[in-house]
Formats: structure tokens, sequence, C-alpha cells
């Protein structure tokens, strides 16, 4: 077995301070044993339209480096929530005053092993003081599916709407998921209806550890996030979760009940075999 922690957090405009308490609480993870710890999305900076400034300030670089040095310092793999570059994967820089919403993964040596830029964007009407989200109008979609090896385990990654769309899960386990990681931002009218639901039902269809890293209470700008950031094992139960404010949850990840459970119930192989049927 193997530890896996989910921070949550409740970030503000302010950059190095939300630095200052993601550090705190990745170090007090990794005290309690986590091996690999998941940073929820947004965490350096809640505050949209300032995402360009910040990733021009810090993204070309100084940010990844802090992040690695943090990753290293604590013995840990580090999920890095998501954070806002100017640069596509490719290395072209965006123009439009957008950003890649890039969820980055470091090793415990510090070495980034892996990047997915978020691929569904929240553009909806929400019943609640904010009323409307458009992130597309800061944000441009990434198109890859991403998963990398960590000694927990397969981890693919997704970030926090990509939670709604069953596809992506499915295009992540067919290539080998044993680990989803969902950084979030989710809102409390939102997150009250369906978080706890996605994420459960997305470890039962896939037969996965759901890690969802969730923002969690009132933020400076009047925006309220739902927070219960939990880890979900593959029979869809709830190993561990967090209500409300700062802090983190740490689980156990259990790889051969996880084998156990898909022998025993073959989804994959039923799913593979009802497409080469029809």
């Amino acid at each position: 077995m193997s530890k896996c922690a989910v921070i949550q957090m409740v970030s503000g405009p302010g950059f190095e301070a939300n630095f200052a308490t993601a550090q705190r609480l990745v170090q007090g993870a990794a005290a309690e044993g986590a091996r690999l710890v998941v940073l929820p999305e947004n965490f350096a900076l809640f505050d949209s339209a300032n995402l360009r400034t910040l990733a021009q300030q810090q993204g070309r670089g100084e940010l990844q480096q802090r992040l690695g040095a943090l990753a290293a310092d604590a013995g840990i793999w580090l999920v890095a929530g998501s954070v806002p570059l100017v640069q596509r994967e490719n290395g072209s820089e965006l123009s439009g005053g957008r950003v890649r919403s890039a969820c980055l993964v470091f090793d415990d040596r510090g070495q980034q092993r892996a990047r997915y830029d978020k691929r569904h964007l929240f553009d909806v009407d929400v019943a609640d003081a904010q009323k409307s989200y458009r992130e597309s109008d800061y944000i441009e979609p990434g198109e890859q599916v991403v998963l990398v090896d960590t000694p927990c385990g397969r981890l693919g990654l997704s970030i926090c709407y990509d939670l709604r769309f069953a596809d992506h899960y499915q295009r992540l386990r067919d290539a080998g998921a044993e680990l989803i990681s969902v950084p979030s931002a989710f809102t409390a009218v939102t997150g009250q209806a369906h978080w706890e639901l996605l994420l459960r039902a997305r470890a039962v269809e896939f037969q996965c550890y759901l890690l969802g890293a969730n923002q969690g209470g009132q933020h400076g700008n009047g925006r309220e996030t739902w927070g219960h950031s939990m880890v979900v094992d593959p029979w869809g139960r709830v190993a561990g979760s967090l209500a409300q404010g700062e802090g983190w949850c740490c689980v156990d990840i259990d790889l051969a009940e996880l084998k156990r459970i898909r022998q025993r119930m073959p989804v994959s192989e039923h799913r593979h075999r009802a497409v080469i049927g029809r």
C-alpha cells in the first residue's frame, strides 16, 4: 500500500499567501506519510481576471521551479492542481489575453513529469451570487489526455469540469489509469448537487481511485466553493474526506484490492467485447 493525500484550500487573490498555504499543507500531508499529494484547482490564484498576469510573472519557469522544490523538499510526488501558463505544450505563445489551465506533476526529486491542460471549460449559468461563469473568456482548452506513472500507481489527469465528461475518463481507463486526480473549484451550488455523486460514479464506472482535491469555503471575491475533498476507492466507497476549510485527507491506496475488483467484475473486458460484437 501507499498513501495519497488531497489538499483543500480557500485560495484568494494573493499569490504569495496562497503558495505559503499550499506549502504548509503539502508538508503536513507528507509528514503523515503521503507519497503523492494533489492540490486543488487555482490553488495559486483564485482570480480569473488576473490569471494572465500571474502566468506572465511566474509561469515562464519560476512557478515550476518553486513547485519542483516543494515536491523535492517534502519528498513527495506533487500534482499541482492547476496553474496558468502562457505557452502551449509545444512552446507556442498564447495570444488574446488567454492562458492554458495546466496541471503539472512533479516527482520527489523535483522534476516535472507531466503536464495536462484542462480540456473542458466551465461556461455555465449557476443559481448563486456570481450567476454566470465563462472560463473560455480567460482560458484556451487543451487537447491531450495525459497519464503518468507514479509510486502509487498509473495516474490519469483531469481538472474540475472534466468530471462531467465520462469519455475523458474512459480514455484514461483505456490507457491504464489506476488513479485519477480531480483538482477542482466546484461552486457550492453545483458541488452540493453533484460533486460526490460524480466522483463516486466515475470511480465505479472505471474502477479507479478518484482523488478529488477541491477548493472549500468563502473566497475574497464573493465566490463560495463546496469543499468536501475526498478520495473514493474503485468500489465507490468514500475512503476519506474533509468538510470545508483548509486541510488535507490522507488515504491508503491498495492496488491489490483494485486488481481484485477488476478481476471479479471485468467491466473493461466486457466493454471491449461489446464494442467488437457490434
